[in-house]
């Protein structure tokens, strides 16, 4: 009896040591959390899409509660509504930031990029980039194969079935940049929204020089330059044999759209240009409308 009895006590004073133990080391090693971490992660989507540029909400959440300022910091998700709940309960201003979209830089369609194989494996870009170049000559264009469809949370892209490329709702984009991430070929960029919508890019990719980029696809970026003499901003550069659009100088002139012999220029959501004068005369002579006076 006596030597149960000592056991018990012993393994009490056991517990008793270690309790104080683990309760000494809890305090001293403790991680102190602002509790304003909570409150942000609280109003956030809970999206967890990465858009932020951080491991999630609560990552992003952390960032947001340590930081001096909101500049530079947007929710794609939620947007400006969502920062403004953000800065109340951190005390900050709310900076106002440029919405965004995906813009899919490939034009690549069965017209202008015609298929000399076809690819009968498992449906993903991913595998069949790493598998060989594509159904296509051009290895540097979309696969089709919708990897960036299945990235997508929003159901804000969708293959096109008659071009087989995918398009863009841009009503629903949250500018996340899942797509982006998922296109093994790099054709999705996260580009400004641009005011009423209206962006201009060059909808190509392809690097190779001129003659062979053309002769896989007839609308591809041929690195001529015509497009960077003639931009009054210096918005354009040229690099391994494709020009670029820089968002941030752009101011929409659209001369480059003009100038572009190959069409790679897009500008979307802008209103029909007016006709030139010569091309109204021309017009006109060719209806025989046009009427002369006679000295």
């Amino acid at each position: 009896m006596n030597v149960i009895l000592i056991a018990v006590i012993s393994l009490g004073i056991i517990a008793l040591v270690l309790a104080a133990i683990l309760y000494a080391a809890s305090k001293k090693f403790a991680v102190y959390e602002d509790p304003r971490i909570a409150q942000v992660a609280a109003v956030l989507p809970q999206a967890n899409c990465g858009g932020c540029g951080y491991p999630g909400c609560s990552g992003f959440a952390d960032a947001c509660v340590k930081a001096d300022t909101l500049e530079g910091k947007l929710c794609p998700v939620g947007g400006q509504p969502v920062m403004a709940k953000v800065a109340e309960i951190l005390g900050m201003a709310v900076t106002a930031s440029e919405p965004k979209v995906a813009v899919v830089r490939c034009n690549g369609t069965c017209t202008y990029r015609p298929h000399i194989n076809t690819y009968d494996g498992v449906k993903s870009c991913a595998i069949a980039v790493a598998l060989y170049g594509g159904e296509t000559g051009c290895s540097y264009g979309c696969v089709g194969c919708g990897d960036c469809v299945s990235a997508c949370q929003f159901n804000a892209i969708h293959m096109n079935l008659e071009t087989g490329l995918p398009e863009v709702d841009e009503n629903v984009c949250t500018a996340c940049g899942a797509c982006a991430k998922a296109c093994p070929r790099n054709i999705i960029e996260i580009r400004p929204k641009g005011k009423k919508s209206r962006r201009v890019y060059v909808q190509c990719v392809n690097k190779d020089k001129g003659a062979i980029a053309r002769k896989a696809c007839t609308v591809a970026c041929i690195g001529c330059g015509k497009c960077v003499k003639v931009c009054p901003f210096e918005a354009i550069t040229l690099e391994n044999n494709l020009a670029y659009i820089d968002p941030d100088k752009c101011k929409s002139c659209r001369k480059c759209e003009e100038a572009c012999p190959q069409g790679s220029i897009v500008a979307l959501n802008f209103p029909p240009r007016k006709p030139k004068e010569e091309e109204t005369v021309a017009t006109i002579e060719a209806n025989g409308l046009l009427v002369t006076k006679e000295s």
